[in-house]
């Protein structure tokens, strides 16, 4: 009898994770899911080299081959988007030695934030974050540039003394985060694509099962944090969830 009803159970769960999926996909066939791309590729890189106007993005780093447009979403988030075509997480140009080091841009490129605002933002309210393959709504890679969430950072300020340079678990927002930490040498030195996909067990085939996110430490090292998707824990591995775009932490 217990076992019938586990199985009831069970097949109840994946009835539902069924549909869910089938809404979710219904949803995004409504959405223009390269609105990113057209921005980057027919308006941002054409009118810096035509015009040496990079608008509507804020820059077209043509050398270092991305680009940074102001989200609309929140008074301070920004985006980071290559100029290539490169889809997402999934995109195995990722785990080339000659992609541009994406990440390591993003964080240089965090004064955006306080440019926008007028006044300094303390690195501990920053963070960056790209979601997983099905967490996201547009197949040009994006990396958001924006705050940490409150709760967040006080989740990470008491963990920080344990994480070192071993991929360790926690849970944050009630999902099972991989965390490790970073020097900024380190982040420069080699992609944390390539980083994740040499380090952790089984991700260089799943790439696109990852959402990646990076904050600053109280120590000033960085933790680098991964989060693989599950659905049976309605799980997409939306990194972007660490973040708050309205930014309380600057209140």
């Amino acid at each position: 009898m217990q076992a019938r009803r586990r199985s009831l159970t069970l097949l109840i769960i994946a009835f539902i994770l069924l549909i869910a999926g089938l809404i979710a996909g219904a949803v995004q066939l409504h959405k223009n899911a390269d609105a990113l791309w057209q921005i980057v590729s027919e308006k941002c890189v054409p009118d810096m080299t035509q015009r040496g106007n990079p608008a509507p993005c804020q820059q077209v780093n043509l050398a270092q081959g991305y680009v940074t447009l102001k989200d609309l979403n929140g008074p301070l988030q920004y985006l980071l988007m290559p100029i290539a075509k490169i889809t997402g997480m999934e995109s195995p140009i990722l785990l080339e030695p000659t992609t541009p080091n994406l990440f390591a841009a993003a964080w240089q490129q965090r004064r955006l934030l306080a440019q926008k605002r007028g006044a300094p933002v303390d690195d501990r309210v920053l963070s960056l974050a790209i979601n997983a393959q099905y967490g996201r709504t547009q197949n040009q890679l994006h990396i958001h540039i924006s705050c940490l969430r409150p709760d967040v950072r006080q989740q990470l300020d008491t963990l920080a003394p344990k994480l070192n340079a071993q991929w360790q678990t926690a849970t944050l927002l009630r999902h099972r985060w991989l965390i490790r930490t970073l020097s900024t040498v380190e982040l420069a030195q080699q992609s944390v694509f390539i980083r994740l996909a040499e380090e952790v067990p089984h991700a260089r085939g799943e790439m696109g099962k990852y959402g990646l996110a990076l904050a600053q430490l109280p120590d000033g090292r960085l933790a680098l944090l991964a989060l693989e998707r599950n659905w049976l824990k309605l799980n997409r591995g939306s990194a972007e969830e660490l973040q708050d775009h309205q930014c309380r932490l600057l209140e």
